[in-house]
């Protein structure tokens, strides 16, 4: 089948099973796995224009409301932490498209930053799965999660309660995190959930049981803002490829939507240290190959 915006030519069964795959591991840490579906893009299919991150985003529209409705369903969405990152990520986004179309239209260029991206990701992964907070056992749902507080001028964006413990988190600390990864998921065309879920679990000492949904969420809404902010941009570069190839982004998303809730529902049964161990060996697979290949 012809790709006519990412130039290419691929079986139609391919985006959605890689796709698929993907996002059943990653979704279980609130991620969408667009963060490894740009290589194989880029590598694998010889997707290298612009347009291949706009075209993430879309994937991440279509993917993510399958996790994001069975964290809702389960009760497992911390609401004020979501919409705090979505406030900070969604300018960051902005901005991020401009770097990306103005600064690294080069594939050559964009593969050393994404390597660089990718290796701060797989170290921070491995770092908190060797950690005290990395658990040996899944997380325990039985005793649900409950938001307790919120600041009225959010000072402290929440207290909640989850398995016995309280969390409290610094509005300030997350909306700042949020701008910078909203930036760098702008120019990726990840969401930022991949950088900003490691973020919570090992800098704030959050439960990845408990942030995933509010990542995941925060990861549909910016790149909703992304793909509309690429679409405005494109007719000021007629001269490359800027807005989403529309077919191959839904291709890659109706794998990514079956993935991701698959991977939801089974995250309860998953011990986090297991969660954090693929997604480290694939960022760093990706990191180094990506890194490697610029030295050259």
């Amino acid at each position: 089948m012809h790709f006519v915006t990412a130039g290419i030519y691929v079986n139609p069964l391919v985006p959605p099973l890689v796709a698929f795959c993907i996002s059943l591991f990653t979704s279980m840490a609130g991620v969408s796995g667009a963060f490894m579906l740009l290589p194989f893009q880029m590598d694998y299919l010889g997707f290298t224009s612009p347009a291949v991150t706009p075209t993430n985003h879309l994937y991440n529209i279509v993917a993510t409301p399958g996790g994001v409705y069975r964290y809702i369903r389960e009760g497992r969405m911390v609401w004020p932490l979501a919409l705090v990152v979505v406030a900070g990520t969604i300018p960051g986004v902005l901005g991020g498209v401009y770097i990306r179309v103005r600064y690294l239209p080069d594939p050559a260029e964009f593969k050393m930053f994404a390597g660089v991206v990718l290796l701060y990701l797989g170290c921070r992964l491995v770092y908190d799965m060797l950690g005290k907070k990395a658990s040996l056992r899944s997380a325990p749902p039985q005793k649900g999660m409950r938001v307790l507080s919120v600041s009225p001028y959010f000072a402290s964006i929440l207290k909640y309660e989850f398995d016995g413990k309280t969390y409290s988190v610094s509005a300030y600390a997350v909306f700042i995190m949020s701008l910078l990864v909203g930036a760098a998921g702008g120019i990726y065309g990840i969401g930022g959930g991949s950088i900003i879920s490691p973020f919570f679990v090992a800098y704030m000492g959050l439960p990845v049981y408990t942030v995933a949904g509010a990542v995941l969420l925060s990861t549909f809404v910016t790149s909703l803002f992304g793909v509309v902010f690429f679409l405005v941009v494109a007719p000021y570069y007629p001269h490359m490829a800027v807005a989403p190839d529309l077919m191959l982004g839904l291709f890659f998303g109706v794998g990514g939507l079956a993935g991701s809730y698959l991977g939801a529902m089974a995250q309860k049964k998953v011990p986090e240290r297991a969660i954090k161990g693929i997604l480290a060996f694939c960022t760093l697979f990706v990191a180094l190959k990506y890194l490697l290949g610029s030295l050259r």
